[in-house]
């Protein structure tokens, strides 16, 4: 049987799924933001930004855009009723302060420790951490989104992060297109794998130690 990866959209779903009732969420740049889009109807989750925006919705439909509300990726958005506008750096007291449940942030690396590399590859890149580093410390939670594999076939999850820190030991979750896998003291544990993916074969693609749910992982 194939592996049945997950589509972007279906990763962004399953990480909805989790988000309980009441939390104060921020979706970083990128992938993370279309986690809004599948926010079921009827539960009271909050969306913050850092551009001062508390109480987004989805995405509107195309056509109907405000080009003056938009989230930190200058994405449109919708808001929710009692939604709220604030300054830039009230936005980051929120932050700071560790008033946000959940941070879902996209990776180009995730360490077996829960380090975090999300904001440079080194080399000539443009540094653009923005709040990134902010969002690892202050948030309760952090969660991040991303394929299991690069481009090339090698594991984003990995022993040691190779390219600059955004923070140390700071993710609890990683949802990938092939599984999720929580962040313990322990090491991995993996679960919810991909229909057609076995755990040894995931494993393999992996490249690290993992456990399955339910049994001891072992660093």
């Amino acid at each position: 049987m194939s592996i049945q990866r997950r589509s972007k959209d279906a990763i962004a779903k399953r990480v909805a799924q989790d988000i309980q009732e009441g939390m104060f969420v921020n979706l970083g740049i990128g992938l993370p933001t279309t986690v809004a889009n599948h926010i079921p109807a009827g539960r009271e989750i909050i969306l913050h930004s850092e551009n001062g925006v508390l109480g987004m919705g989805p995405q509107p439909p195309a056509g109907e855009e405000d080009p003056d509300l938009i989230n930190a990726g200058k994405q449109p958005v919708t808001l929710r009723p009692g939604a709220s506008f604030f300054h830039h750096a009230d936005s980051f007291g929120m932050i700071r302060g560790q008033h946000l449940d959940i941070c879902v942030l996209g990776a180009f690396q995730v360490s077996v420790r829960g380090d975090l590399a999300n904001w440079s590859t080194g080399g000539d890149a443009i540094p653009a951490v923005g709040g990134a580093m902010d969002l690892a410390l202050g948030a309760k939670q952090v969660w991040v989104m991303m394929e299991h594999q690069t481009k090339s076939g090698g594991s984003k999850i990995v022993q040691e992060c190779t390219y600059p820190l955004t923070g140390v030991a700071c993710v609890t979750r990683v949802y990938t297109d092939l599984c999720v896998i929580d962040v313990t003291p322990q090491g991995l544990v993996a679960y919810d794998l991909v229909e057609g993916l076995d755990f040894d074969a995931l494993v393999q693609l992996t490249g690290v130690p993992l456990a399955r749910k339910g049994e001891r992982a072992a660093v």
